[in-house]
């Protein structure tokens, strides 16, 4: 089944940003675009790479008001002692939500049951709350976070020019697409 469309449930939870523990909610992120960036777990390999490469493009996703919630199932504490002990996480400026009761990685389906962890997925939540771009990797296999910023971009635009689509590795200022017979057979 898909996940497209769905509204994110109602949420609580504890998070670490920058030295300092806080909660988030779901009212948090209504309003404006979200990223919620699901990975295995603090202290591993794929991980931090990911959550680095996410840091290095946060300012470009600041610019298109697009918040970035990184999550996985570890406590608000491991995050900081994670931060504390890895170069890499200290320099993290977005948020690092913790679910150590899989409230959110059942929510978007990414719950490991077995294991107790997420899988490695990534969801673009528009300002109402709803799913517009999902995908979900193998847990050794890394994300790009450039693709995901085009991605967002697309996803805006179309949300706010319902009547055209974007072609594949569509970026702004690019041609679009508006869909009619006359295109059909056309590509």
């Amino acid at each position: 089944m898909s996940l497209i469309g769905k509204e994110i449930a109602d949420f609580k939870v504890q998070a670490y940003q920058q030295g300092a523990f806080k909660a988030v909610t779901k009212e948090d992120v209504l309003g404006k675009w979200s990223i919620f960036f699901f990975y295995p777990a603090d202290f591993t390999f794929v991980c931090p790479t990911e959550l680095e490469d996410l840091q290095d493009n946060y300012e470009e996703f600041k610019k298109i008001d697009c918040e970035v919630y990184s999550v996985s199932c570890d406590t608000h504490f491991v995050h900081k002692a994670w931060s504390d002990a890895s170069a890499r996480i200290k320099k993290l400026q977005y948020v690092m939500l913790a679910d150590p009761t899989h409230a959110l990685a059942k929510d978007f389906e990414v719950l490991i049951e077995d294991d107790g962890v997420a899988e490695r997925g990534t969801f673009v939540v528009n300002p109402e709350g709803k799913i517009v771009v999902y995908e979900v990797n193998a847990g050794n296999i890394g994300r790009n976070a450039e693709e995901l910023l085009r991605k967002v971009k697309a996803a805006q635009f179309v949300a706010e020019h319902g009547d055209e689509v974007c072609p594949a590795k569509w970026e702004p200022g690019q041609e679009t697409l508006k869909p009619s017979l006359d295109l059909v057979g056309m590509l």
